[in-house]
């Protein structure tokens, strides 16, 4: 497995547990506003991939002081030793959380019924209709549903999101919202892009009702936006 990159030590990373972020080289798809386009882009890679041995040797020593492990990416899926190491990763005792783009629905469902994840969060980037817009590919769509229903049919804990930027407005939301209410998704998550430090445009939402936002998402069972103030967070959540 090709290895970008290793976060030791995170509390944000998978909800409720604290846990280490392994990142992937590699992906399919070149979103315009990627947080990471040096485990996306070739020429990139400037630095040597993460032997598999020392991130098996540092997870060992970190036994009984993080309850799991990350693999992000780039796109894990696209990794032909992920099954391997997640194996070698679960023998040690560690949750393992999987996020994924979506567009590898056969493999994902290989490793769910391989009950090698405990939990999944899938990038939905856009409506269907201006997928390969955003994601920067081309996207078979039928994939990334069947990936969705992959996932909610699963019955282990999950979260579908989607990152609020300047190439989607308001109506592109409200469509993402319906189509993900058909696929009976429960758990759904906006995340407000927030500029990072070789980002070249501002991609931040032109315009944003916070208050309309979280009306639109009180259909799921779990639902909230990230990357907002604490003091938003409260005042909407107060109002659901």
């Amino acid at each position: 497995m090709r290895t970008g990159g290793l976060h030791k030590f995170s509390l944000i990373d998978y909800p409720g547990k604290i846990s280490a972020v392994v990142f992937t080289q590699g992906c399919n798809f070149r979103c315009l506003y990627c947080h990471n386009p040096g485990l996306v882009y070739p020429a990139l890679f400037n630095q040597p991939p993460v032997r598999e041995e020392a991130l098996l040797s540092f997870l060992a020593r970190r036994k009984g002081l993080i309850d799991g492990v990350v693999i992000t990416g780039g796109e894990p899926l696209l990794q032909e030793g992920l099954e391997v190491f997640i194996r070698a990763v679960r023998e040690m005792g560690f949750f393992v959380k999987l996020d994924t783009n979506g567009s590898k629905p056969e493999r994902l469902e290989g490793l769910l019924k391989a009950e090698l994840i405990d939990y999944i969060a899938m990038d939905y980037k856009a409506p269907l209709r201006m997928y390969h817009r955003i994601a920067g590919a081309v996207v078979e769509t039928v994939e990334i549903t069947r990936s969705v229903n992959v996932i909610t049919g699963s019955g282990i804990p999950y979260e579908i999101r989607t990152t609020i930027f300047s190439g989607l407005g308001s109506e592109d939301v409200a469509e993402m919202i319906m189509e993900l209410q058909l696929m009976k998704v429960e758990s759904y998550f906006l995340q407000v892009f927030k500029p990072y430090t070789d980002c070249r445009e501002d991609l931040s939402p032109q315009e944003m009702n916070i208050e309309r936002l979280y009306r639109n998402l009180s259909g799921f069972r779990r639902y909230g936006i990230r990357n907002i103030s604490k003091e938003e967070q409260n005042h909407y959540a107060g109002h659901r």
